[in-house]
């Protein structure tokens, strides 16, 4: 194996091992070659390989048995939804399943929020949706439109919607720029997403879940290049 560049050797050493797990080239529920093996393979020392070990212990990849070893674990299995963006920046196979998810979430997400917001949550929500209009550029809409659904997470009461709002945004992070094509024209997209506020304002619960629903349709065909503006 080529020996690794000092400068970043531990972050270098998680990124090359992880990208070996994701692969499949160290299996699931496996054992990792010896510890002085793996290093010496990979030209760094065995402290630097357990700081490396530490990192995809705590991302959920690896675990050790003191006096055993460490091997893979079965992370499809046993693995929570932060092991979304390291999956997504291997694998662009992901992202089909995390819009997916975004669709049904978004749309209970728009209908809670409709039941559930306040006066001042709605003042919010409008605001929100004219920075999306006045953004100065694709990027900076996506991430005016992001904060759009964070407030309709935040909208709903319930902080566990919040939090699968930002994993799943998390998820695409890896890949956000490749995702921009809805949020080229800032009208555009601010057309696309006033329904799913207007609904959410006029406290319309099966309103909001619809437009929630097209909205998030036609934007994911827009990002996976199935249609254009």
């Amino acid at each position: 194996m080529e020996a690794l560049p000092r400068q970043t050797i531990v972050d270098v050493l998680e990124d090359r091992l992880r990208e070996d797990i994701l692969a499949g080239r160290h299996p699931v529920g496996g054992y990792l070659p010896p510890e002085r093996e793996l290093a010496h393979g990979y030209g760094v020392t065995r402290t630097t390989l357990k700081h490396a070990f530490g990192r995809l212990v705590q991302a959920g990849l690896l675990e050790t048995r003191h006096g055993v070893g460490t091997r893979v674990r079965d992370y499809a299995r046993l693995g929570g939804a932060d092991l979304l963006p390291m999956l997504v920046r291997h694998s662009s196979g992901w992202i089909g399943e995390v819009f997916e998810v975004r669709r049904s979430i978004g749309a209970l997400i728009a209908e809670q929020a409709a039941a559930r917001a306040t006066a001042v949550q709605k003042g919010e929500l409008r605001a929100l949706l004219t920075a999306v209009a006045e953004a100065g550029d694709a990027d900076a809409v996506q991430l005016a439109d992001i904060e759009v659904h964070r407030a309709l997470a935040r909208a709903t009461g319930n902080r566990v919607y919040v939090l699968l709002t930002n994993t799943l945004f998390q998820a695409y992070l890896p890949v956000r720029s490749a995702l921009v094509a809805p949020f080229t024209n800032p009208a555009a997209a601010h057309a696309r997403l006033a329904p799913v506020v207007e609904a959410v304002v006029a406290g319309d619960g099966g309103a909001a879940h619809t437009a929630a629903e097209d909205y998030l349709l036609e934007t994911e065909l827009i990002m996976l290049g199935g249609e254009g503006e």
